[in-house]
C-alpha cells in the first residue's frame, strides 16, 4: 500500500513537468469561412462568379480557397436591434411596420431563426431566438419609447418583458442609447453560439449614449461571432441624423442579458480607431457595417425603409461562401486581416475585414 501511494505521489509530482513540455496554446481553428456579396459598378448584385474569380489573402499572404458555394440555402440567424430611445419616437411606428414586413418575407420557418432586441437606456431581449413568425411579429408590436415615472428609485415605468423571461439590464435613471452594449450582447451571448449565416440588422440614428462597452469592443464581439452587421440610419431631421450629442467619455451602466456579466479585460489585435468626443452617428454605422462585412443604409424620401429592407432581403439570399484552412504559421491566436478581391473589373466585394482565432 505504501509503495503504491509513493508511486502515485511521484506521478503527480511529475505532471507539471509533462505539462510544461506541451505547447502552451492550442489554436481552435480548422477552417475560416466568410460571406461575400459582389456588386457591379451600377450596384447590382453579381451572381455568376466561380471560385476561380476570387483571390484571398490573410495578413498579406495568399490563401488557397478550399470551399466555395453560392449559398442562399444555408440557415440564417437574424438579430433585429431597434433603437427605442426618445430620439426615435417620431419614426418608431414606421420601424415597426417595415420590420414586420421584412421578417415576414425573409424568414423561412423551416430553416431560419431570429431574435428581437430593443435598446434605449437599457438593452432588452424582447424575443429570444425562434423560428415562429407569430412570436416575432407579436414582439415587434411591443416596441415603444421608454416611459419614465417619478419613483424614488429613479427607474422607468412600463417596458416589455423578454420573450424567454430574461430581465432587462441598463441604467436606473433617465435617457440613454446603449447601441454598443446591444451589439456586444447580441453577438457574444446569442450569435456566438449559432452556426451558419449570421447577421444583425440595426435600426438607429447611430449615436451611443452611456454604453459600458466601447465601439471597438462591440465590433470585436461581432467579428468573434462571425456576424455581419447591417446598419440602417433612421433619424428625425431635427435630430441631425445623429451628428450631435453622445458621450465620448467614460461609459456608464449597461449589463448582460439573463443576469450574465459582460466580462472584461478583452484584448485582441483589432486596430482601434480614435473616438470623437461628439461622434457622428453616420460614420459610426458605416464603420460597423464595413468592418463586419455588412452594409450601411440611410433612410430618405428616395430610399424608404421598405425599399432598404427589400434590398437587404435580396442580398441575404445572394451571397457567396468561401472557406480556407490556415497553415500552422498562419493560425496564431488573435486578430488576422482578410482581403478578398474579384478578378472581374468594375466590381466591388463586400465582406468582413478580418477575424479572430481563439485559444482553447
Amino acid at each position: 500500500m505504501r509503495k503504491l501511494l509513493s508511486a502515485t505521489l511521484l506521478l503527480l509530482a511529475a505532471l507539471p513537468v509533462v505539462c510544461q513540455q506541451a505547447p502552451p496554446i492550442t489554436v481552435n481553428v480548422s477552417a475560416v469561412n466568410l460571406l461575400a456579396t459582389v456588386r457591379d459598378k451600377h450596384g447590382n448584385i453579381v451572381r455568376n462568379l466561380s471560385k476561380d474569380d476570387f483571390t484571398l489573402e490573410q495578413d498579406g499572404k495568399s490563401q488557397p480557397i478550399t470551399y466555395f458555394a453560392k449559398e442562399s440555402d444555408l440557415p440564417l440567424t437574424l438579430g433585429l436591434l431597434v433603437d427605442t430611445s426618445l430620439s426615435q419616437r417620431q419614426v418608431l411606428d414606421q420601424e415597426r411596420a417595415a420590420s414586420r414586413t421584412f421578417l415576414d418575407r425573409v424568414l423561412r420557418e423551416d430553416k431560419d431563426k431570429a431574435f428581437l432586441i430593443h435598446f434605449d437606456h437599457e438593452v432588452e431581449l424582447v424575443q429570444d431566438l425562434t423560428s415562429s413568425r407569430q412570436k416575432l411579429l407579436a414582439a415587434i408590436d411591443q416596441l415603444h419609447t421608454p416611459q419614465f415615472s417619478q419613483s424614488s428609485s429613479g427607474g422607468s415605468s412600463g417596458g416589455s418583458s423578454g420573450g424567454d423571461g430574461r430581465g432587462s439590464h441598463g441604467h436606473g435613471h433617465g435617457g440613454g442609447t446603449l447601441l454598443y452594449d446591444s451589439v456586444y450582447l447580441a453577438s457574444d451571448e446569442l450569435m456566438k453560439k449559432q452556426q451558419g449565416r449570421k447577421a444583425l440588422v440595426i435600426l438607429t440614428d447611430g449615436v451611443d449614449r452611456g454604453s459600458k462597452e466601447s465601439l471597438h469592443e462591440a465590433l470585436e464581439a461581432a467579428l468573434r461571432a462571425d456576424t455581419l452587421i447591417y446598419c440602417i440610419l433612421f433619424a428625425e431631421k431635427e435630430e441631425g441624423h445623429g451628428n450631435g450629442g453622445g458621450f465620448g467619455g467614460p461609459r456608464m451602466g449597461g449589463g448582460g442579458m439573463g443576469g450574465g456579466g459582460m466580462g472584461g479585460g478583452r484584448g485582441g489585435g483589432y486596430p482601434r480607431r480614435t473616438e470623437e468626443s461628439r461622434p457622428d452617428g453616420k460614420k459610426i454605422l458605416e464603420q460597423m457595417a464595413q468592418t463586419s462585412g455588412g452594409r450601411f443604409f440611410e433612410v430618405s424620401k428616395k430610399e424608404t425603409l421598405d425599399k432598404i429592407y427589400a434590398d437587404l432581403d435580396e442580398e441575404l439570399h445572394n451571397q457567396y461562401v468561401l472557406g480556407y484552412s490556415p497553415g500552422k504559421d498562419d493560425a496564431t491566436t488573435g486578430y488576422h486581416k482578410l482581403h478578398l478581391t474579384v478578378k472581374q473589373k468594375d466590381t466591388q466585394v463586400q465582406t468582413r475585414d478580418g477575424f479572430y482565432i481563439e485559444s482553447k
